[in-house]
């Protein structure tokens, strides 16, 4: 995973109004669980967007109040009209303890199908994965470079060493759809000969 830093400051008080005046000076209200206690505090709001706005996943050396921690973001509130940040969950990590996370997947290669007129369908962009945070990859590669047009790149195809993929082995990740204008192509193709 990527790596980056955050610093953050204690909140004194828990609660709606606390959490209101935070978000009034531009700082966000956030909870880190999976250590011995919940660690609330605060964020300001510019540093989370960066990291949350970003298709990437990052492995965070959190600085709160001087304490040090490594944590992910694990779950994120976002207010219902203006879509903005109201609150961040982090998950605490740990060397010697599994985690799951939603990786997000890249195709890689020059898929035939593709280059005869098949369009690349990515059917999930996120795939969740469990594993050690050390081993976990930053993304999680999709060979395209065998596939037809009408081929599909499953769950099962992923090579995995390190970490477990959660989702069912039969579900389709990558997939090379036939275009209208493909077989335009093929019906004149087999029509001239």
């Amino acid at each position: 995973m990527k790596k980056a830093s955050l610093s953050g400051s204690l909140r004194e008080s828990v609660g709606k109004k606390d959490a209101k005046i935070l978000r009034d000076t531009d700082r966000i209200p956030a909870v880190m669980y999976g250590g011995e206690k919940q660690v609330p505090f605060s964020i300001a709001k510019l540093a989370m967007e960066k990291l949350v706005y970003n298709p990437d996943v990052f492995w965070i050396n959190l600085d709160v109040s001087g304490e040090k921690y490594n944590a992910i973001i694990k779950d994120i509130q976002y207010h219902p009209v203006s879509d903005a940040i109201i609150h961040v969950d982090f998950l605490q990590l740990f060397d010697d303890k599994l985690v799951s996370v939603k990786l997000p997947v890249r195709a890689s290669g020059n898929s035939p199908g593709v280059r005869n007129g098949g369009r690349l369908a990515l059917n999930h962009r996120h795939l969740t994965v469990r594993g050690l945070p050390g081993k976990l990859p930053e993304f999680i590669g999709v060979d395209i470079s065998k596939l037809e047009i009408g081929d599909v790149a499953r769950v099962r195809d992923i090579k995995t060493a390190d970490y477990d993929l959660l989702q069912a082995d039969a579900d389709v990740v990558v997939a090379v759809k036939r275009t209208r204008a493909a077989m335009a192509a093929a019906a004149a193709a087999a029509a001239s000969k």
